[in-house]
């Protein structure tokens, strides 16, 4: 990959080095208070991890990793507990590695960004910071689904860490006692393009083994599976592997729940069912909006994922705006790439690229797996000139198969260890 520390510099952008190289040089009130530049982190799924990762091992930076829970649990790969052919443990990490690494834990919540003092707030303490990295994941539009928010006790997600325990429950109940059993997929964007049919997948093998009498109903607002690359591969193993047990509808926008009566009205009439999960649409948290950094989304600068509000933050992983998809491995790659890039402009070596050059961004590789042997990878490459939108390239399986399937597992592991060790 291109790095962007050892690119040349482009009139463009000039006022971006500037700005940054401001945030350690021009404050020295705040700087003076710690030896060495401070970064923030927010977040420690994928995206922190990838920054936290490469912070550390330069060693010339303090790092505070604010997270609210214990642990980390991946969410690619989790189908596997979610189904029911897995423990919940196979998909955790402890932090004990990073906390090894002298980065500061702070088990808690961020409230608020104060943009103008360089502070994060909790609800305990300030922090204030010469670097703000915000991988904060990303929230779910309820109010998209009239219903939708009075309920979700009885529809959960399972999109966001640890949510798939209750996921899993529900498949289990399910599994037990037949009937219907609606997945609804959203319009990107959304995490994990695959993951609403890897899911219907994996269950309705589950069914096959198990003798369930009913069928899954994958209620999709798209014309064909998501991503578009992956969607004949995909709908060709739901129909051909599966077409006892999934029902496939398109181009089906739900407009309401009643959780009282089991019932989901779409724009293609109402669909019964007895156990449900609705996946709604999904936007950056609230504090994004709160902060200033975007509305939906986090509006971005690419390639340097800084901020176009404020030039010392940097947003990664799912709450970012640009056309890149939103997967684990593209948030772990682009948290190295701001990483290192911060480490450059504190060594005062950050070099942008001329006007015209084409960067190359972080990539992913990942799978959508359609059975427990049986998987589809799509690799994803992007490149990007400033000015212009990314180009998006990918490479997909034209058909599941047994080495995809194996290399998702080896993957899995390999970049936990990366991780988390």
């Amino acid at each position: 990959m291109k790095v962007i520390s050892s690119l040349k510099r482009r009139t463009l952008l000039k006022g971006t080095a500037a700005a940054t190289a401001v945030s350690v040089v021009g404050c020295a009130s705040q700087v003076a208070t710690s030896p060495r530049p401070r970064v923030v982190v927010v977040g420690g799924g994928w995206g922190g991890l990838g920054a936290v990762r490469t912070l550390a091992a330069g060693g010339k930076v303090d790092i505070t990793l604010i997270e609210p829970n214990d642990g980390f649990m991946s969410c690619p790969l989790s189908v596997l507990y979610i189904a029911g052919y897995a423990p919940a443990s196979n998909f955790q990490r402890s932090y004990g590695a990073v906390d090894a690494l002298g980065v500061r834990p702070v088990k808690d919540r961020v409230v608020d960004i104060d943009r103008a003092g360089r502070t994060v707030k909790t609800a305990t303490q300030s922090i204030p910071y010469d670097f703000l990295v915000l991988a904060t994941g990303l929230e779910y539009m309820e109010e998209a689904l009239p219903g939708l928010a009075a309920a979700r006790e009885q529809f959960p997600v399972g999109f966001r860490a640890f949510e798939q325990s209750a996921v899993q429950r529900q498949v289990a109940a399910f599994l037990e006692q037949g009937g219907n059993f609606i997945i609804s997929v959203p319009k990107p964007p959304y995490r994990c393009p695959p993951a609403p049919y890897e899911r219907a997948c994996l269950i309705a093998q589950r069914m096959k083994e198990k003798a369930t009498k009913g069928k899954i109903i994958v209620v999709d607002a798209n014309k064909h599976p998501m991503p578009p690359p992956m969607a004949r591969p995909m709908e060709t193993a739901m129909r051909e592997m599966y077409g006892s047990q999934i029902e496939y509808i398109t181009e089906a926008d739900p407009k309401s729940i009643d959780a009282g009566r089991k019932v989901l009205s779409t724009s293609k009439g109402d669909i019964a069912f007895n156990h449900a999960n609705i996946i709604p649409p999904m936007r950056a948290p609230g504090l994004i909006r709160k902060a200033g950094l975007g509305e939906r989304f986090a509006t971005i600068e690419l390639p340097t994922f800084q901020s176009k509000a404020d030039k010392n933050v940097f947003i990664i992983g799912d709450s970012q705006g640009s056309p890149l998809p939103k997967s684990g491995h593209i948030a772990f790659g682009t948290g190295q790439q701001v990483g290192a890039q911060i480490l450059a402009t504190v060594d005062g070596k950050y070099r942008e690229a001329d006007l015209g050059d084409e960067v190359t961004l972080p990539a992913a590789i990942c799978w959508g797996k359609v059975s427990t042997s049986l998987a589809i990878m799509i690799n994803v490459n992007a490149s990007v000139a400033v000015g212009d939108p990314p180009k998006i390239r990918y490479e997909v399986d034209q058909t599941a198969n047994a080495t995809s399937s194996k290399g998702a597992i080896d993957w899995g592991n390999s970049i936990w260890h990366a991780m988390l060790g």
